[in-house]
């Protein structure tokens, strides 16, 4: 199986790299940059592609079978600083993406890797299944959610093969601080340098943390085992507040003599109170189960972190 990783030279990408050599798969990573942000699995082949230029892009897909597209321009805190770049820099690029794919007459499967944490926006029963209604508040979400909807279209009039997964909050080694993206490798990085962590909310927000390698896991029995035309979760059906996982981190923190310090600010009204998924309906279709418990995950993404920073 010859199988494409678009924006896969990053955080979740290294680790479904992995994940996809191990099933067997050739695997071609596109990335925009000319090297990866992040190091890949060798046996992978990478290349640098700008996604808008669509003849360069069909030459690449020529002979895929697969499409995992894992590729965003935005993060859920820079989208609200340029709502129009996060509209502009996104969506033609996925038409122009989903128009070449449907001239890929061998293509099995158009994997999207949507957002679990950020295209349901507020909801008040907990854990999350994917019939629930989309309402994102944060052009983040508003663009994936929009990005999802032109495939099931497509999916319905032209029969696109293609998969949506809703991954939730991702962490692990390797994740890094202060990019916008990731309480708890932020948390601990202001930490590590001996700067106060900032709670918006006394408790700040719950969200469900699965570890990057379970994520990586996910897609693959997405890929695998999924229905075309569906939305699959990749959560772990737990929620933690910002508190309770600076609880967890002061654990860590405290035997290196490290005693963290909070700064509580008002709560942003675009932040979700509670984001908690089902992952019902992909351990149904493929098995697929949360396996990397958070005290070992968080306890190997402090001791990686604490000596690269």
């Amino acid at each position: 199986m010859y199988t494409c990783l678009i924006g896969g030279g990053g955080f979740i990408g290294g680790y479904l790299v992995n994940e996809l050599i191990e099933s067997g798969r050739d695997v071609l990573v596109l990335g925009r940059k000319e090297l990866p942000a992040q190091p890949i699995n060798p046996k992978a082949k990478y290349l640098q592609c700008d996604f808008g230029c669509r003849d360069l892009l069909a030459h690449y897909l020529k002979n895929v079978e697969e499409v995992v597209h894992l590729a965003h321009t935005t993060v859920p805190k820079t989208s609200f600083s340029d709502p129009l770049f996060d509209l502009q820099s996104n969506l033609p690029i996925n038409i122009g993406l989903i128009e070449e794919v449907l001239k890929l007459n061998h293509l099995k499967t158009l994997l999207f890797v949507s957002s679990g944490g950020t295209v349901y926006g507020p909801k008040y029963s907990m854990p999350i299944s994917e019939d629930e209604l989309s309402t994102p508040i944060s052009p983040y979400g508003i663009s994936k959610q929009t990005i999802e909807r032109y495939l099931l279209m497509y999916h319905h009039v032209s029969d696109l093969p293609t998969i949506i997964m809703r991954p939730a909050n991702a962490y692990g080694k390797g994740q890094r601080p202060f990019t916008g993206q990731g309480f708890i490798a932020t948390a601990m990085g202001c930490a590590i340098e001996g700067n106060p962590i900032t709670l918006y909310g006394q408790n700040g927000t719950v969200r469900d943390y699965v570890h990057v390698k379970d994520i990586a896991k996910g897609i693959l029995a997405g890929l695998t085992y999924g229905e075309k035309g569906q939305k699959y979760n990749i959560g772990t059906g737990l929620g933690r507040n910002n508190r309770e996982v600076l609880e967890h981190i002061q654990k860590l923190a405290s035997k290196d003599g490290i005693n963290i310090s909070i700064k509580v600010e008002p709560a942003r009204r675009y932040d979700v109170e509670a984001n908690v998924l089902s992952y019902e309906k992909l351990r149904t279709c493929s098995g697929w189960e949360p396996k990397v418990k958070f005290d070992d995950g968080i306890d190997e993404m402090w001791q990686h972190l604490k000596n690269t920073i």
